[in-house]
């Protein structure tokens, strides 16, 4: 064993491994010693059919299919290819058309977007607002560039949005730092699975409003990378027009990504999309961003963006990519619904549900629970604040049986 140590903690808390791979790693290893009917492996954040095969979008592979070496071997743009940018716009926003000056700069994934927001629009040592229940990895993008990561009480007791604590932790901040960078997961929150309703918007558009006079800047992320599996693709956009009716200071930014709409894991493509109120803000947002992505992964994969651009200058193409979607879709609110039905049955208590890949259950002793499951043959993610079940990767007849196992798991 060495006795040196070389890479430096820099503050930072670096786990000798990731939990949620060592669990589905776990899993993988009980599969090949007892079976695959012994195991249900509720970790993995990709789709799964029942047989636990990924699912690839059949009308996306023939888009790929159809590629010239030139169309994926080529560097792409810093900022991503025009044709990209347009249609990535089109694709985040659905029927929509903002009033505000839209401008997208293309990232490896939602994640990309998120750590270029957080890199420029908030300062070292400055902390950055999402929910308390949220994706463990906002807290590593933040750790790597000297920020970290404070939270509001997602949920009242009544189970609604706690647009009080939001209100209230938005304008300390806000006061505070002069710079405020928000992250909201929505719609179908990870892990809860949660999406803001109309009202709930109205609730924080007023809150960011108001402390839009105490600080510099506010830039809202919408950490949207579940959108087109939360239900109507439309219904499910109707928050963007609130967007454009905030203070010129405050800047929305949509993160969205190819890996879960366009079943495009492995290609990490996404883009970060600004609605700013001025030619100014939007060209600085352009500009401060390539110049991060320069700096980090410099350029993002280029198949993807050659694959988004085909699908939107194709209309029978993007009808079949939405049509077959919509398919699976409807498969994992099935799933979603089963799991309700059955917690219910069994008095499991959940987090307040909507739809997407993950559901959530509280509990006090979550990395106990987990280990006592994993010995019955269930693998799930222990959180800070509960367990976290992947309905997008187990058949509707696990989400039944998964309830009822966790239930006798917590005693």
């Amino acid at each position: 064993m060495s006795d040196y140590i070389l890479a430096k903690q820099n503050g930072r808390n670096i786990p000798l491994e990731d939990k949620i791979f060592g669990i589905s790693n776990r899993a993988k290893a009980m599969i090949a010693e007892k079976g695959p009917d012994k195991v249900i492996n509720a970790t993995i954040g990709s789709l799964l059919d029942d047989d636990g095969k990924l699912i690839v979008l059949s009308s996306v592979v023939e888009a790929v299919r159809n590629l010239s070496p030139a169309d994926f071997a080529d560097y792409a743009p810093i900022g991503g290819t025009s044709p990209f940018r347009e249609a990535v716009k089109k694709a985040a926003f659905g029927s929509f058309e903002p009033k505000s000056l839209a401008e997208a700069v293309a990232t490896p994934g939602g994640t990309g977007a998120i750590r270029n927001t957080i890199s420029n629009y908030s300062r070292p040592g400055d902390k950055i607002l999402t929910s308390d229940w949220h994706w463990a990895p906002y807290n590593t993008i933040a750790g790597e560039m000297g920020r970290s990561i404070d939270t509001y009480r997602m949920f009242d007791e009544n189970g609604g949005f706690c647009g009080a604590d939001f209100e209230c932790k938005v304008k300390a901040l806000a006061t505070a730092q002069k710079s405020l960078v928000i992250i909201l997961n929505t719609p179908a929150h990870n892990p809860t699975g949660y999406s803001l309703t109309d009202k709930d918007w109205d609730q924080v558009i007023n809150a960011l409003s108001a402390a839009a006079a105490l600080a510099e800047s506010i830039v809202l992320m919408v950490d949207a990378a579940y959108i087109d599996f939360a239900g109507d693709e439309e219904t499910y956009r109707s928050f963007l027009p609130k967007l454009e009716t905030m203070p010129e200071n405050v800047l929305p930014v949509i993160a969205y990504s190819l890996s879960k709409t366009y079943t495009l894991y492995g290609t990490r493509c996404g883009a970060m999309i600004c609605m700013a109120k001025t030619a100014e803000i939007a060209a600085e947002f352009k500009r401060v961003c390539e110049f991060s992505a320069r700096g980090s992964w410099s350029n993002s994969a280029k198949l993807a963006q050659v694959v988004l651009s085909r699908v939107y200058s194709d209309e029978a193409l993007l009808k079949k990519v939405s049509d077959e979607r919509a398919g699976y879709r409807e498969m994992l609110l099935r799933r979603g619904r089963a799991f309700e039905e059955e917690a219910k049955k069994v008095g499991l208590n959940m987090v307040p549900f909507d739809a997407g890949f993950f559901i959530s259950i509280p509990c006090e002793n979550p990395d106990e629970i987990s280990r006592r499951l994993e010995k019955e043959g269930l693998f799930i993610v222990p959180l800070a604040k509960g367990l976290r079940v992947s309905a997008a990767s187990v058949s509707e007849a696990a989400c039944r049986k998964i309830p009822a196992m966790i239930k006798k798991a917590m005693g």
